[in-house]
């Protein structure tokens, strides 16, 4: 039931109400009953009309900037609303909905004035409820902007982080980048020829940096070192380690022309040098006798190199040995074959059998001596190009899991 106008005015402003003000406000006042969730005004919009009200409950609605909304207060009878767009003429500050069935007394402007010019109570009152939302405006615009300023500190925070990750990042890459330097340095260059033999190459690492490494050195005036290795790693890691084995190489090949014995001096280097039992070399390592043609070799876990013998059948070399640098009782036994005028040597590391396609599919040992067998009058330079195109087109766009290594010795026909 609707309570007594003269009532809620007087418990409204706090009994300061006169019997003639009572009267006016009575005679102007009008009385509406509003369903729930009913906006009475906008937020934005300039009002023109006082609320004051008798059942029911109001809440005051205010929209951020960035679209969340935030309540304001509830109201309640007894409560008023809408003053501040009569007093100044601004938007209202917040959106007034109703939460269920209310019933307002709704003032007009022009009464509002009169009302507040003529009777210093409704202006104290007036005056009063204004300090009250400032206060509770100010408030709550202090803790977002305390919420607003511990985000930005959290803001702050992360993107420092974030820099110091980039700069770290970069440092990475600038580390990658001269380790590759080093690594290519490191590689041969032009590879030494002899009217009967001619050697090509190609190394190109999965990451900036791998660990995959060949070499052909000219040991004395009639004997030749090939060699082709794998580190078992990927990344800066196995450069470092490659450059080691590398030098071992090349130190113990100065010391024996025999394989076995190279291959045994530098896998104990290799263990002296370790500190983990986790880095191994797979390796092939022969010395070829320039004169006769016979190549001397160890295999140690490295892929079979193939052997292309005109009008013949590929054949992948015999022989059979443990990987360098991990267990200290290595035995390696050697191994001969007998090179003739027009044979060719494909040396190759495991990225080449174990590439694979979008489908999923290795490259595999088998496509690989069936296109070699198609190209066995190909020239070592020709012969490591065509490898190279092949496994790159079935390959196609999937990223490389291992370096790709090829190395190639043509014994030339004699004329």
């Amino acid at each position: 039931m609707s309570k007594s106008i003269s009532f809620l005015l007087q418990n409204t402003f706090n009994n300061r109400l006169d019997e003639a003000t009572l009267n006016s406000v009575r005679a102007v006042a009008e009385e509406h009953t509003y369903p729930a969730d009913a906006i009475l005004c906008h937020q934005g919009e300039r009002g023109h009309t006082f609320y004051v009200i008798v059942d029911g409950r109001v809440a005051a609605i205010q929209t951020l900037e960035n679209g969340e909304e935030r309540l304001l207060g509830v109201l309640k009878a007894g409560d008023y609303f809408g003053e501040m767009g009569l007093i100044d003429d601004t938007p209202r500050m917040a959106t007034c909905l109703t939460l269920d069935e209310t019933t307002v007394f709704e003032i007009t402007e022009e009464v509002f004035d009169q009302l507040v010019e003529e009777n210093p109570a409704v202006a104290h009152g007036i005056t009063r409820q204004i300090v009250k939302h400032a206060r509770t405006l100010d408030r709550l615009s202090i803790a977002e902007l305390q919420q607003k300023n511990e985000a930005l500190q959290k803001a702050y925070a992360d993107l420092q982080a974030a820099q110091a990750k980039l700069v770290e990042k970069e440092r990475l890459e600038h580390e990658l980048e001269l380790a590759a330097d080093v690594q290519r340095n490191l590689l041969p260059g032009d590879l030494p020829q002899f009217p009967n033999y001619r050697f090509a190459a190609y190394l190109h690492p999965a990451r900036q940096v791998g660990g995959d490494f060949y070499d052909v050195v000219e040991l004395d005036d009639e004997h030749v070192a090939l060699l082709i290795a794998d580190v078992a790693d990927k990344g800066f890691h196995a450069a470092l380690f490659m450059a080691v084995t590398r030098t071992l190489f090349l130190q113990e090949g100065k010391h024996s022309l025999s394989p076995a014995r190279v291959a045994q001096a530098v896998h104990q280097g290799m263990l002296d040098v370790a500190r983990t039992d986790d880095s191994f070399v797979t390796a092939f390592y022969g010395v070829l006798h320039r004169p006769s043609g016979v190549l001397r070799y160890v295999r140690a876990g490295q892929e079979r190199p193939l052997l292309i013998r005109p009008q013949q059948s590929i054949t992948p070399l015999s022989g059979k040995g443990r990987f360098l640098g991990m267990m200290s009782d290595l035995s390696l036994e050697e191994y001969t074959v007998q090179l003739q005028p027009g044979d060719r040597l494909v040396l190759f590391s495991d990225g080449v059998p174990d590439a694979i396609n979008a489908a999923g599919e290795h490259y595999s040992g088998e496509r690989l001596q069936a296109f070699l067998k198609q190209h066995e009058q190909d020239d070592a330079a020709s012969l490591v190009l065509n490898i190279l195109n092949n496994v790159t087109q079935w390959s196609g766009q999937t990223p490389a899991f291992d370096d790709l290594t090829l190395l190639v010795m043509e014994v030339v026909e004699r004329k």
